[in-house]
């Protein structure tokens, strides 16, 4: 533990909190309390502990006020909202306990960084709306909505607000004397400034604001006394942000214009309604399945087309001073093939062997391509995001370099027709460096001209072209039987897509998450035995109706034995409905996750449900391992 920055106050109250708690350090202070990162003893957990200073809590409306925030905040229990453990008093101290996320705010992130992608403001705005429309359904607004109080937690980026310091009962009077301004005057709605009655959708201006300034880095309204600001928040329009921030999605666009109308009937009416204006603007990429996202790994590919430039070089000496010994008047040609064979040949096969592995589990260059555009359209938020939109002087050295090497290595290859045989193990290596470091650089270059001009994927349309089929055409040279994926049982898709999307969240989240994999697999590995169950059943069942074997069953004993292989398959068709459910509700949970609407205590309720439904299968499968022996008894005693 580092040593903490002590005052007198931080002394007094570890001293108050001992054996309790165990304070670390200061983590801010603001105008109703110094927060401070601890540990709590009992369930040795890092919190965040929020206490009154005493020279405030000594008065009485103060001390009141901070009480009622604290069992304000503790009502609230939301994944976008920091959870409150505990609300104490010790010794004079009044505290609040809350969990301690792992992050800094949006305003750190802001000041550390500037603007963010649009991608990035939708996803905050649309978490922070979640959490502000459970609040406000609550009857709590939360009136101080800034990028200061929007914690981001570190791994996932999950967007959570805290700090419900002036938040109010909205049912409630008496809270706020008349004529009593709180908030922040930056993020303070036109209502808000004049001391009317709020509701939610004063939040949900100010929550404009916040996308306002973190897609432009600038407020809508700015001046040089906090009464500047609010006359310009009651009189003047902000600007449209497509007129400053160019280029966003439009419905966040329209979205946050919406939220900054003056008048709150012209806003967006909940919290919910402004999430699903929002919707749009969140990704809607196809799952890539983890095959694919390994075989198109950028690293891997770059790897393909650098490496056998080390590998060719050697090779590339050692046939041209056998061509330069006994190639005699065919040498330069023999010269050319072997550069071109090796400089071309050695990456296509290599490409053609990696896709033999993906073809034979059932994908194919459609799928390939599906995934290339998405990732295209990410990373080109992202470069646009990082270099802009005009060109770097990276860029303009790397477009430099690339045409040198394409010339260099041109006229080498050139040269090995006119040079003596015994120049040529010089000129073919010079050849060889040359044309891949002028290729290669040539392809970055003209990758981040079509990043920004947002003109596709080089690669995907080299999949989509005659080239990409010539080499699935060879990886499929005597390829064998291949998985099928739309024959792959409804268990089995169900649980290698909720698999493939829990493999794309954050590290942080998925060890959060727990062992959802584990969960998908049992589930799955049921549902496929309670299935091989059914069709046993099946089969007993058929036989059954026809009179066994022998056709020597009784008319009584044909019907009982008919009634009890049905009953025993409407329970099994019943516990396979029950497990396929389970899968279900664990993809719409991690699909939920990721749109920004579910919630890590809803995954955990539906694992251990999942956990009951696979006891359960369990149970099944014995008794019926059980009923299998009776009925065979049974049809014995009937022949």
């Amino acid at each position: 533990m580092a040593t903490p920055d002590v005052d007198s106050l931080f002394l007094s109250f570890q001293q108050a909190v001992a054996g309790r708690y165990s304070l670390e350090r200061e983590l801010g202070r603001g105008g109703m309390g110094v927060v401070y990162l601890a540990r709590e003893v009992l369930l040795d957990r890092p919190v965040a502990i929020k206490l009154l200073p005493p020279e405030l809590a000594a008065r009485p409306e103060l001390r009141d006020r901070f009480m009622r925030e604290a069992r304000t905040a503790a009502r609230l229990s939301h994944p976008y909202i920091v959870p409150i453990h505990a609300v104490d008093e010790i010794g004079g101290f009044v505290f609040i306990v809350m969990a301690y996320v792992d992050g800094g705010t949006l305003a750190q992130r802001l000041t550390a960084h500037g603007p963010l992608p649009a991608h990035d403001v939708t996803r905050i705005m649309r978490e922070v709306a979640w959490a502000l429309a459970y609040a406000h359904a609550q009857g709590v607004v939360h009136r101080d909505i800034k990028p200061a109080n929007i914690l981001l937690e570190r791994g996932t980026g999950r967007a959570m607000v805290a700090d419900f310091g002036i938040a109010r009962l909205a049912e409630t009077t008496g809270d706020t004397a008349a004529g009593v301004v709180l908030g922040t005057p930056e993020f303070m709605s036109p209502e808000q400034a004049t001391a009317e009655e709020l509701d939610g959708r004063s939040d949900l201006y100010a929550l404009g604001i916040v996308a306002y300034l973190a897609l432009t880095g600038t407020l809508p309204f700015t001046a040089n006394t906090a009464q500047g600001v609010i006359a310009q928040h009651l009189t003047q329009p902000p600007p449209p942000i497509a007129s400053v921030a160019r280029g966003i999605p439009r419905s966040l666009a329209q979205a946050i214009d919406k939220c900054l109308e003056k008048q709150p009937s012209a806003r967006f009416p909940t919290g919910e309604a402004l999430a699903d204006a929002l919707a749009p603007g969140i990704e809607k990429r196809p799952e890539v399945p983890i095959p694919i996202r390994v075989f198109l790994d950028r690293r891997r590919m770059s790897m393909l087309l650098v490496i056998p430039a080390a590998l060719d070089i050697p090779l590339v000496t050692g046939i041209a001073e056998r061509i330069a010994r006994h190639g005699g008047h065919v040498a330069p040609v023999l010269s050319i093939v072997a550069v071109t064979a090796l400089a071309v040949g050695f990456p296509f096969a290599m490409i053609a062997y990696r896709l033999r592995k993906l073809l034979r589990v059932g994908y194919g260059l459609d799928d390939i391509i599906a995934a290339l555009r998405a990732s295209f359209e990410r990373h080109r938020e992202e470069f646009l995001y990082e270099y802009g939109s005009e060109p770097t002087t990276r860029e303009r050295v790397l477009t430099v370099v690339g045409a040198t090497g394409v010339v260099v290595g041109g006229a080498a290859l050139i040269g090995t027709i006119v040079v003596p045989h015994s120049m040529l193990p010089f000129v073919a290596p010079v050849a060889v460096i040359g044309l891949y470091f002028g290729l290669v650089g040539t392809a970055f270059s003209r990758r981040w001209r079509r990043l920004r001009r947002g003109s596709g994927s080089l690669w995907s349309k080299i999949w989509s072209g005659p080239v990409g089929k010539q080499i699935a055409r060879v990886a499929s040279i005597n390829l064998g039987d291949r998985a099928v994926l739309a024959d792959r049982p409804t268990e089995m898709a169900i649980a290698m897509s909720a698999e493939a999307m829990f493999a794309t969240f954050p590290k942080a989240l998925r060890d959060s998450l727990g062992d959802v994999p584990k969960v998908l697999h049992g589930l799955e590995a049921h549902a496929r035995a309670i299935r091989s169950r059914i069709e046993d059943l099946d089969t007993s069942l058929a036989e059954a109706q026809r009179g066994g074997p022998t056709r020597a069953v009784s008319t009584d004993r044909q019907d009982a034995l008919v009634a009890d292989l049905t009953e025993a398959r409407g329970r099994a068709q019943t516990r396979l409905e029950e497990l396929v459910t389970a899968l279900e509700n664990l993809r719409l949970d991690l699909l939920r996750l990721r749109a920004g609407g579910g919630s890590v205590e809803g995954i955990t309720l539906d694992l251990a449900a999942a956990r009951e439904f696979g006891k359960e299968a369990d149970r099944l499968l014995e008794s019926g391992r059980e009923v299998e022996q009776t009925l065979a008894l049974r049809r014995g005693s009937s022949t």
